[in-house]
């Protein structure tokens, strides 16, 4: 992807292309693989605040180090081709989120450093030995963080106090979602919340998901995945004309139309992954890079979204918020 291509995506004009072989064409400069877990227009706030740390460390692209752009969209099988891809460029190191595209990176190269800006539990998953200690060509930045499910199910039932049965929709193939499913579940259990739970594998099945919602829930709770995250705006439409409030783990799906969201700051964590691939670029090993975990956690609210749900939002809880999107 050329400078001005890249400023087009940031603009929300995208051109997609595969993995090119600019990596061979400057064999001078270091070569970062950028693997996005969905597309450029989901992610171009991420891949801006990247770009922007690597610059002010001194990583221009194009001039001190070259960029190979690739872009999953939620699917398992381009993971695994675009990660095989890189170690064929001999890229010097492979950027990525998600623990299914750091798995897929983890399957082509054992050698190549591998920075996550964001993947669940990273220890339980077997990304790396422990936190402190990554042990390996992999380290990066883990999300985890205790009961963020209950925290969202408690800011959904102060904004919606008549809200007695919840939906949740998540891919049932991510093990990860699948866990995010089960602690919804018990969270909404503990509030007296009754739950129905739309599963998804592949994109075919969020119309037939949400047919197959029983009538009565007030509210739906996304988990995110690179699935869910690429097929956003047709989750958020089928929510709106469902008139479900909704609540995710990001501030770009507010943005996008959601309700609120509340989460890690992942604009944060990708910032912070520059610094991970500067340290490496200058000699340091992936395996003495301990993994971090968030620092900011923010609450974001789409009053417009409010407003055409005809929800009327305490002041208090807008006070709370991060931000508010009018």
């Amino acid at each position: 992807m050329r400078r001005r291509d890249l400023l087009g995506a940031l603009a929300g004009l995208v051109a997609v292309r595969p993995v090119t072989g600019r990596a061979q064409q400057s064999p001078r400069l270091p070569t970062i693989g950028f693997l996005g877990q969905s597309t450029p227009s989901v992610e171009r706030q991420r891949l801006a605040a990247f770009l922007k740390r690597l610059s002010e460390l001194g990583w221009i692209e194009g001039r001190t180090v070259a960029i190979e752009y690739a872009w999953g969209e939620g699917n398992s099988e381009r993971f695994a081709k675009f990660a095989t891809d890189f170690v064929r460029l001999r890229v010097d190191v492979i950027v990525t989120s998600g623990t299914a595209n750091v798995i897929a990176a983890m399957q082509a190269t054992s050698v190549i450093p591998i920075v996550f800006a964001v993947a669940g539990d990273p220890v339980a998953n077997k990304l790396v030995a422990s936190l402190a200690k990554p042990g390996g060509n992999v380290t990066g930045l883990s999300t985890v963080a205790t009961d963020l499910a209950g925290k969202r199910l408690e800011l959904l039932r102060e904004a919606i106090p008549s809200l007695r049965r919840l939906a949740a929709i998540g891919n049932i193939g991510n093990s990860l979602s699948a866990l995010e499913l089960s602690e919804v579940q018990a969270a909404a259990a503990r509030l007296g919340l009754e739950t129905d739970i739309l599963t998804i594998r592949q994109a075919e099945d969020i119309p037939s998901a949400f047919e197959a919602l029983k009538g009565g829930a007030g509210a739906l709770y996304i988990v995110a995945d690179p699935l869910v995250n690429t097929h956003r705006d047709r989750i958020q439409t089928l929510a709106m004309g469902a008139r479900l409030p909704t609540i995710y783990n990001a501030r770009e799906h507010v943005e996008a139309g959601g309700l609120m969201s509340y989460g890690p700051n992942f604009t944060d964590l990708y910032r912070r992954a520059a610094e991970y691939v500067d340290k490496i670029l200058r000699g340091a090993k992936p395996a003495n890079l301990p993994v971090e975990q968030p620092a900011k956690f923010d609450f974001v609210v789409n009053l417009r979204t409010a407003k055409a749900l005809g929800l009327a939002l305490l002041p208090s809880m807008l006070a709370r918020a991060d931000e508010v999107i009018e």
